[in-house]
């Protein structure tokens, strides 16, 4: 037996009134999802442990049976071992999104959904310029990048920037937990600061500028962590010896790498809804030939809903519906080594709060011959009455690698 979960991130949301009170997933037309909750089992799993902000990094290690409070340790070093950044002994790695400011207000989280081409040419530009010994820059893919800080204290207080759109900026800078970080936090809030003065005039701003774009004009470093200490999944899972993750995104890669899954890369893959959903639905089928796991990750449903933009949230759940689910479903389904498939989120991110939240997510499992229940659709109020009822840590992966 086979196994794929297809996940979409921030895919789960609230009621909306404007679809008649429906969620998103309610609303949508998704044929293929629908089918498969028919045919398979269903339930909810809670994939924010008690404690933890509902971040993707945390939502997507729970959904592959990690004990958070044991191998958390932020964003920055799932960056890291994306970009293959290897971390040393007292090295705190962060997050280091690019972002927005307007004024005093932190206008969006993404610079306006800047390029990796033009972010690179503006953390190369801060690393010359801010950049020491115990301070590196490195690029990532589009907004996301990391910061590295030899010596850094992690005992610090840092707010996503996707939780404070259109929010003043300076109230939410970082701020120290304990008296021994008060350094580290004077740190990075003038390496915020500086960074402000730096970009403001930066050629690749004044060109976004003169398009009609958001510049790209501070950083904002969050979600800092040492070197995490992760088993593989081949050493939890006894079914998993040989795995593979597909993404356009650096945080999910690095889950990978030290899940000891292969990264695969597609063409074209973007982390939004213009991405190559064709190209990691054929990725997907043919890792499949050769992996007993492949873990498939589409960024596009979480932007949208940090956009606040239910029309085109629906259609990334849409588009992921019919060109992933679909394809990959009708290319298994008669293999003569069966594939159990499972979709589900990693957490909510409801259009109407334009951020993360930590309820449970819906999910499905499928595989020729698994006796059904009694769920017709796959959707957040559905799925609550599936027959695999509320889960939570390894729970859903040791379910799922049951068949």
């Amino acid at each position: 037996m086979k196994h794929i979960v297809i996940l979409g991130d921030g895919m789960a949301d609230w009621a909306v009134p404007s679809l008649g009170g429906k969620t998103l997933l309610q609303y949508a037309d998704t044929p293929y999802m629908d089918k498969l909750a028919r045919l398979g089992r269903t339930g909810m799993l809670k994939t924010v442990a008690d404690g933890f902000h509902p971040g993707s990094e945390v939502a997507n290690m729970s959904v592959m049976g990690y004990d958070l409070p044991k191998v958390y340790e932020g964003r920055g070093v799932l960056e890291a071992a994306s970009i293959g950044v290897e971390l040393q002994p007292g090295d705190m790695a962060m997050r280091c999104n690019i972002v927005c400011v307007e004024g005093e207000t932190l206008k969006n989280h993404s610079a306006g959904h800047i390029t990796t081409e033009e972010a690179d040419e503006l953390i190369r530009f801060l690393d010359r310029e801010l950049g020491t010994e115990r301070i590196r820059f490195y690029t990532g893919v589009q907004y996301r990048h990391l910061l590295v800080v030899k010596g850094g204290d992690k005992r610090i207080e840092c707010v996503p920037p996707h939780d404070i759109p259109l929010q003043p900026f300076r109230p939410n800078m970082v701020k120290a937990l304990c008296p021994e970080a008060e350094e580290t936090a004077r740190l990075l809030n003038e390496l915020i600061l500086r960074s402000q003065e730096l970009l403001a005039g930066h050629p690749v701003n004044r060109r976004r500028v003169a398009e009609g774009k958001d510049p790209a004009n501070s950083i904002w470093p969050w979600s800092p962590g040492y070197r995490p200490q992760m088993e593989p999944l081949a050493g939890k899972y006894p079914s998993v010896r040989k795995g593979s993750v597909i993404t356009a995104v650096d945080l999910i890669r690095g889950i990978g790498r030290y899940a000891g899954l292969r990264c695969i890369d597609v063409e074209g893959a973007t982390g939004l809804y213009n991405t190559n959903y064709e190209g990691k639905a054929a990725a997907a089928i043919e890792a499949l030939k050769t992996d007993d796991f492949v873990y498939l990750h589409v960024e596009a449903s979480d932007e949208a809903g940090h956009e606040g933009n239910v029309e085109l949230k629906l259609k990334t759940i849409e588009y992921l519906d019919r060109r992933i689910v679909g394809p990959v479903y009708e290319a298994v389904k008669d293999w003569d080594e069966p594939v159990a498939i499972a979709v589900l989120p990693d957490h909510p991110t409801p259009c109407e709060l334009r951020t993360h939240t930590a309820e449970p997510v819906p999910f499905l499992i499928y595989c020729p011959g698994i006796e059904p229940d009694r769920v017709q659709t796959y959707d957040e109020v559905a799925c609550r009455e599936g027959v695999c009822g509320m889960m939570e840590k390894d729970e859903f992966m040791n379910e799922f690698l049951s068949y």
